[in-house]
């Protein structure tokens, strides 16, 4: 059976310490008329049929979006895999019947509004499969469906692991990509996946949310 959009459970990745943006959470940093995290969920909301936010520490600074927040269970911030693994459990919990995530990072605010559509057209019915986003030839590793029949395989990858970095544990497993467009602006195209990790980029942000309007 083919997988829909409402087969699919949405989980934005806020777990991260937010070093280069100072500290805090860059996610509830203001961006336009709300937030970039409130831009997140609004973009990702209407593509899964339920949506999770991944986030440590205390869960009521997130209250506001009313969705269940689910911490890492890797102690020490250990990055995006922590965080999918976290979405992978609370599914396999959860959502039982949902047999597939996909991660979208909290501070990406313009990524694809047909993200979800894009990557279920590239599955190729592989329980196993991940798909990835890429876009002008870039791989994004956060950006991606992911099998949660792959729960007990990454849980083991964290336990014994030497590197946390996400491709290291995907280039185990099936993997293919689909490339996202550019996003056309006033003043030209801008990367959809342009993320904010520093002041100088969330001003950059700001510009470009000027020029789409």
């Amino acid at each position: 059976m083919r997988l829909t959009q409402d087969d699919i459970l949405g989980c934005v990745l806020a777990g991260g310490l937010s070093r280069r943006m100072g500290g805090g959470d860059k996610s509830l940093r203001p961006l336009g008329d709300g937030s970039m995290l409130s831009r997140v969920v609004e973009r990702l909301r209407p593509q899964v049929g339920r949506l999770l936010l991944n986030a440590n520490g205390d869960p009521e600074r997130f209250s506001q979006f009313g969705l269940p927040v689910v911490a890492d269970q890797v102690e020490g911030f250990a990055g995006p895999l922590a965080g999918i693994s976290a979405a992978m459990e609370w599914a396999s919990i959860h959502e039982p019947g949902m047999s597939h995530i996909v991660t979208a990072a909290s501070d990406t605010p313009f990524f694809p509004t047909d993200l979800v559509a894009g990557l279920l057209s590239a599955n190729d019915g592989g329980s196993e499969t991940i798909v990835m986003a890429t876009s002008g030839g870039f791989r994004h590793p956060v950006f991606s469906l992911w099998p949660v029949c792959l729960r007990d395989d990454l849980t083991a990858w964290l336990r014994d692991t030497d590197t946390l970095k996400v491709m290291a544990w995907v280039q185990r497993h099936d993997l293919l990509s689909v490339e996202f467009a550019n996003v056309e602006t006033a003043a030209g195209p801008v990367d959809p996946f342009f993320n904010a990790n520093t002041p100088e980029d969330l001003a950059a942000a700001e510009d470009i949310l000027a020029r789409i309007g």
